[in-house]
């Protein structure tokens, strides 16, 4: 087993508590980040937050294991192993489902920028905020109760993969159609300088999609070879970087919000009030 030291697991999962905590406070105080876009980014930061307090509240069980203070087999502990458990799957499915409502928030902003505040409105990204949280909700307390079954698993893994597609065919449909799209619309007042803003805005979420792939996708591997090829030699070796696949979760927490506060002048700002 390759072991990653416990300080290092809380450094990273304070760090990246305490950066996407921010991200919210700066979108509340300040009014003119109350917009659909903003709302979404929100969602990406509670699940952020999330997944990194997972993966405190888990070093803290084992800890306490170690200690004596509590047991590996008994009730108690397997009912707060599956409260976990449902934790980081929510996690992992709000952070997935926030990607999409982002990219989709993106596309809409590109190919239908007339007609953008008409289609997203404020009132429908909450209603879809509070469909994506409700439905990652059940799911989650479903797949941990019956994460044992096949027909639980299953599903939880292709989601996953197909979520993973449908958001790159998004990104993919949307820059082939961009360069195109502009020239019909060079002819209307502010349009260049409306489109590289949007342009920008997708090129900062397919960093967001990038870094989401690189840090969750090592641990979703893993979660599929230990359920169907526990014992192979080869898969036992890629298991026992388990550890730094945790790892990888808790610096996607820490990288999405360096992002949100080094391309958005308007975030930056409201930082630089926050503390100054």
């Amino acid at each position: 087993q390759v072991v990653v030291p416990e300080e290092v697991f809380f450094t990273v999962a304070a760090a990246g508590i305490l950066e996407n905590l921010l991200v919210l406070i700066a979108v509340i105080r300040n009014k003119n980040l109350h917009l659909p876009m903003y709302f979404f980014i929100c969602s990406l930061a509670v699940s952020d937050m999330l997944g990194s307090l997972y993966k405190t509240l888990e070093n803290i069980f084992i800890i306490l294991c170690k200690m004596g203070y509590l047991t590996r087999r008994g009730d108690f502990e397997k009912k707060l192993d599956d409260a976990m458990d449902s934790m980081f799957i929510l996690s992992l499915l709000g952070s997935i489902f926030s990607l999409l409502a982002i990219a989709a928030d993106r596309y809409i902003t590109i190919f239908y920028a007339l007609r953008y505040h008409n289609i997203m409105t404020l009132r429908r990204a909450l209603v879809i905020l509070a469909i994506i949280w409700t439905f990652c909700a059940g799911s989650s307390i479903a797949i941990a109760l019956f994460s044992y079954e096949a027909a639980t698993v299953i599903p939880f893994t292709i989601l996953f993969p197909l979520m993973m597609f449908f958001i790159l065919c998004l990104y993919v449909h949307m820059f082939l159609l961009a360069r195109s799209h502009a020239k019909k619309i060079a002819s209307l007042p502010t349009s260049t300088v409306h489109q590289r803003t949007n342009m920008k805005g997708a090129i900062t979420l397919t960093i967001f999609l990038g870094v989401f792939l690189c840090c969750w996708a090592p641990f979703v591997l893993h979660i599929l070879l230990a359920r169907f090829c526990p014992h192979n030699p080869y898969c036992a070796c890629y298991m026992s970087i388990f550890h730094v696949n945790g790892t990888l979760i808790m610096c996607n927490a820490i990288i999405d919000p360096m992002i949100f506060a080094f391309r958005s002048p308007e975030l930056q700002n409201t930082f630089k009030k926050m503390f100054c």
